[in-house]
């Protein structure tokens, strides 16, 4: 058994993880990746990446089957799922190793096992380290970063059994293609799924309890979105709750209710894409001052916990659940502990989201409705994706791009866009909130012709009622 010390321990090797300690080993702070299952945690493996490869096999398959509008002929198009999912997971694969040699290279100590808080000294903290039930060491160090991620939540009476209802993991898995599917949940997982799932010809139902579709989206960009899926031939019911799932042999029968009348669907399979709860369980926060909110580990803007040394990144710690999230917030606090100087705390508001469905839907930023609830006069902009030559030449004319801007001091305060490649173009404005941009310099901005990226232009005039092409 090891028994060994190190200026930081982190625990879990997802994309927050294995940032924060390369960045603490080119800061040459003698640091330890604790990993149980695969560097790169869900993202690398269950999530992020394979999930774009998967998304990457339908959208092609959608354009074959639209081919004609190209003035093409495609005859006898057709798919097999295993070979989708096994490219899907050969890119997991591939990514997870590169993780292992970014490690090696950065001389990262990496060791396997489920690492776990095992008390504290005055100047330092404990943590062991186990491998199928059984002690494998004992790691002291002046810092713990916890980085265990989260799992998806399942709801009572709803609970996935892996065969007829499934979580994301075994959707991205599917052995053969299920001919309908409920999505439960219109989040950026569910919809991704019902996204993958509807072009490569399955009947997909997804059912919101809110009162509309990717909830955490600007208004307009969903109500666009919701027209777009509906025209694909999805069936999307709001403002409604799955009361009951009756498995059968190989099917499911699903009630919903809605506005107080119950309908009832069968289908062959479901997904559960209800949300997230943190990996706040057998990692020995029992006996720390560590705070537990909702799931998630309470941090300050530091992502210090209320345990002295011990610190929580990622979905640990709560939303924005996203990978490069995780990965800046690892930065962060390895450089804080580091002592560099002029480190800034993260501003949430200035990270993008992005959702792979067909249309993509990105995002940064208030919406319009957050901002207005914030007290602030807006100045709102938006340019349609008929407006702009390089859509119409690539096929692709439905899309929206929206802008909010502080109408006083001309900040912008949220970018929203929904149609071909969005998730590609949100890091300009991004990077226009990051430098604090205001309207004067997006409109002096020179954005070259042919690009879809004009609409973002095209966007920033409108709000101030200056738009050329629409």
């Amino acid at each position: 058994m090891a028994d060994k010390k190190y200026d930081i321990v982190i625990i879990g090797g997802g994309p927050g993880g294995y940032v924060a300690a390369i960045r603490a080993a080119q800061l040459k702070l003698k640091t330890v990746l604790v990993e149980a299952n695969n560097l790169g945690g869900i993202c690398l493996n269950w999530g992020c990446i394979p999930t774009k490869a998967l998304l990457r096999s339908a959208e092609i398959y959608h354009f074959i089957q639209n081919a004609d509008e190209f003035g093409l002929s495609v005859t006898g198009a057709k798919f097999d799922i295993r070979k989708i999912v096994k490219r899907s997971r050969d890119v997991a694969s591939q990514l997870s190793g590169g993780v292992a040699h970014l490690l090696r290279k950065n001389k990262v100590e990496v060791m396997d096992g489920l690492g776990k808080l095992a008390g504290s000294t005055a100047d330092a903290r404990m943590v062991t380290v186990e491998k199928d039930g059984k002690l494998v060491a004992t790691l002291t160090a002046k810092n713990v970063i916890l980085a265990t991620g989260a799992r998806a939540r399942t709801l009572p009476g709803l609970e996935p059994d892996g065969k007829l209802i499934w979580t994301y993991r075994e959707a991205m898995v599917p052995k053969t293609m299920p001919k309908s599917l409920l999505v439960i949940g219109s989040g950026a997982i569910g919809i991704e799924f019902a996204s993958f799932y509807r072009n490569l010809g399955t009947e997909v139902t997804v059912v919101e309890t809110l009162d509309r579709i990717l909830p955490v989206e600007d208004e307009d960009i969903s109500a666009h979105a919701h027209k777009q899926f509906e025209k694909q031939g999805m069936k999307i019911i709001t403002g409604a709750q799955v009361k009951e799932l009756k498995k059968g042999k190989d099917n499911v029968t699903a009630t919903i209710d809605k506005d107080g009348k119950t309908q009832s669907i069968t289908i062959e399979r479901v997904v559960l894409a209800v949300g997230i709860v943190g990996n706040v369980e057998n990692i020995g926060l029992e006996d720390t001052k560590i705070e537990v909110q909702r799931s998630h580990v309470a941090v300050d803007q530091w992502l210090q916990t209320a345990e002295a040394g011990v610190y929580a990144i990622g979905d640990l710690v709560g939303a924005p659940w996203l990978a490069h999230k995780a990965s800046h917030e690892g930065v962060i606090c390895v450089e804080k502990i580091a002592g560099v100087k002029d480190v800034h705390p993260l501003n949430t508001s200035n990270i993008p989201g992005c959702t792979y469905c067909l249309p993509q839907v990105a995002s940064v930023g208030l919406t319009e409705a957050a901002a207005k609830e914030q007290g602030y006069e807006v100045c709102v902009g938006r340019f349609p994706f008929m407006g702009n030559g390089k859509a119409i030449a690539l096929g692709d004319p439905e899309g929206l791009v929206k802008t909010v801007f502080d109408s006083k001091t001309g900040e912008l305060l949220g970018a929203h866009m929904v149609g071909a490649e969005v998730t590609e173009l949100i890091q300009g404005y991004g990077i226009a909130k990051t430098l604090e941009t205001t309207e004067a310099e997006l409109m002096s901005t020179v954005f070259p012709h042919p690009t879809l990226s004009e609409m973002m232009h095209e966007s920033v005039l409108d709000a101030y009622g200056r738009t050329i092409h629409f």
